[in-house]
């Protein structure tokens, strides 16, 4: 059921109660946890957290917490499956989930005791109405019993015409109901067949909390971040509308609240102290991290510029220095770390750096974000902040568990814990040049195979930086990327309409791999996601041993000797 006064219908619920929190492996799950831990800290409620990383972690939680609590907070997990079919909880145990995969599973939009669905409703969610998807069993059998008992007294000739009568009626029931089978079919396939991300849970928690008038600056950038991680790394669109028409109006709200917020700091005496915190919207370059970074090293590793001046080529690092030069920075002052150089540069870089990108058609080198100064040295984009946090959540440097990182990386949000942030934006940057070089050698070996329906790529085993590519959410980086420079570089037409389907090793003891799916890099298609329930038909129909684990439906574990009938299910279903 979906809840219309998340005030009244969830907080003044939970605020005098024991709470589990339990909470997705993803940034924007962080940064709603974080809000709704403030809260719960200004109110004084009780509540525990546990991390989730995927369905088997959640039944254990809640197999465990399940005696000691009644309430559970679900922050983006739950909403996409039978939730009670699949806990089997007791019938005083109350769901609120906050959770942007789409779409709803239609038994949680309809149970009104158990289930309570912090969404908004105007995501367009497109569910089907009850009476096309449930019907009454009592109805369809009812109507010939009663009957049946009274026909002893009457004459055999009668009793024959009434049973005629009653077996058509029972022939026309029976018509009736496969033809509303089928049409429910046939709506649940179109409903479910797509999978894509809503309103950001952050941003649902930071309404909670101005309607509560208890937000806080803090509680504004991590709405911000949860904001900027749905846009960089899920595919946020509307049911019927592929357009960032939700996205915009999401940042448009989103400046409301700065606005409000820095208008009412303006006269506070600490607005200049050290231990300040000024949140601004802005236009700033498409290049990742380059204010912690060297201004070379980030268009080298940036997406955007690598693709476009396709970096993995000769031709391509010629028309790089061509551009340095083009905007007239020394090479000294462009391989140097960002804050080392020059003040006369630095002040009008983004200028320079604009004029040049529009001479090599990098029209889009400029982007709407929000940024952050702590105090007056530290400055921070909101893309800066996701990219750390990913870097932390989803670390292999060292042999620590899901549960370390999911702290280190909600530590790393407080900007009372820097120290963590600037470790995970080194690790971040370890990252994006184990993605950059992992591209260019897949497009030079040629890796990437046209299956028909589909791109494929597969990472070998002992292929340089394989274990953090066992990592769904870098996966899904390098999968996002690599399709964009495939794009660029090919000159077959019907390439670039393509998905793409990239596998990893996983854990290589169990004969695992890794699959994700990603939707075509096209402006013109569809953004949505359909691999999730291509992955379910291919794996049932040839019998494949696979994990359908992960939140995200795109993404499964595959036994390694089941790959090629796996792989051949899937181009016979999407041809």
């Amino acid at each position: 059921m979906f809840i219309a006064d998340i005030r009244k219908e969830f907080y003044e619920v939970v605020a005098n109660q024991r709470v589990a929190l339990l909470v997705a492996a993803d940034i924007d799950a962080l940064c709603a946890c974080k809000i709704l831990q403030a809260l719960f800290h200004c109110d004084q409620v009780q509540y525990t957290l546990v991390p989730v990383t995927g369905w088997q972690d959640l039944g254990t939680a809640f197999l465990e917490h399940k005696e000691q609590f009644r309430y559970f907070v679900l922050i983006n997990c739950g909403a996409n499956v039978d939730l009670l079919e699949m806990l089997q909880p007791d019938d005083d145990s109350i769901f609120f989930i906050c959770d942007t995969h789409r779409p709803v599973d239609v038994v949680n939009v309809y149970n009104d005791t158990q289930i309570k669905l912090l969404i908004k409703q105007d995501d367009d969610l497109g569910v089907p109405t009850y009476d096309d998807i449930f019907r009454d069993e009592d109805d369809e059998e009812g109507g010939d019993s009663g009957n049946e008992s009274d026909e002893g007294s009457e004459p055999s000739g009668k009793r024959r015409r009434f049973d005629e009568g009653a077996v058509e009626r029972r022939i026309e029931r029976q018509r009736a109901k496969r033809e509303w089978e089928a049409r429910r079919r046939e709506i649940l396939f179109d409903y479910e067949q797509y999978e894509y991300h809503g309103t950001s849970a952050a941003m649902m928690f930071f309404e909670l909390a101005w309607v509560l008038t208890k937000d806080t600056k803090d509680m504004l950038w991590w709405a911000v971040i949860g904001l900027t991680d749905q846009w960089y790394f899920k595919a946020y669109f509307s049911r019927t509308n592929h357009s960032c028409f939700f996205y915009v109006t999401d940042i448009a709200t989103m400046q409301r609240h700065v606005s409000r917020h820095n208008h009412r700091n303006e006269d506070e005496e600490n607005s200049l102290s050290i231990d300040c915190m000024r949140i601004s919207f802005e236009y700033d370059l498409r290049l990742t991290l380059y204010q912690h970074w060297s201004l070379y090293e980030s268009i080298c590793n940036s997406c955007y510029t690598s693709c476009h001046f396709k970096l993995w080529t000769l031709n391509g690092q010629k028309k790089l220095q061509e551009f340095l030069a083009d905007m007239g920075l020394p090479l000294k002052q462009v391989r140097q770390k960002f804050n080392s150089m020059d003040m006369s540069i630095k002040e009008n870089l983004r200028e320079v750096i604009e004029e040049s990108s529009n001479k090599y058609g990098m029209k889009d080198i400029r982007i709407q974000t929000f940024g952050v100064h702590f105090g007056f040295k530290n400055r921070f984009l909101a893309s800066d902040m996701v990219h750390a946090t990913a870097a932390l959540l989803e670390s292999t440097e060292k042999d620590e568990s899901d549960s370390d990182n999911f702290i280190k990386a909600l530590d790393s949000l407080s900007r009372s814990n820097l120290d963590r942030l600037h470790s995970g934006i080194d690790q971040a940057k370890k990252k994006l040049i184990a993605v950059q070089q992992t591209v260019a050698s897949c497009i030079c070996t040629n890796l990437i195979l046209s299956q028909g329906p589909f791109l494929y790529c597969y990472l070998m085993e002992g292929t340089p930086d394989v274990k953090l590519f066992s990592k769904p959410m870098a996966l899904t980086l390098l999968c996002k990327y690599l399709l964009k420079a495939f794009v660029h570089s090919t000159r077959n037409k019907r390439c670039k309409l393509l998905p793409l389907i990239m596998a990893a090793p996983k854990d290589v003891e169990k004969g695992t791999v890794i699959v994700v799916g990603i939707p075509p890099e096209s402006e013109t298609s569809d953004k949505k996601n359909f691999f999730g329930r291509a992955f379910e038909k291919a794996a049932e129909s040839t019998s494949s041993r696979t994990l359908h684990d992960h939140f995200d439906t795109s993404i499964i574990e595959l036994k390694t000797e089941d790959r090629s009938k796996f792989l051949d299910a899937l181009i016979t279903l999407l041809s």
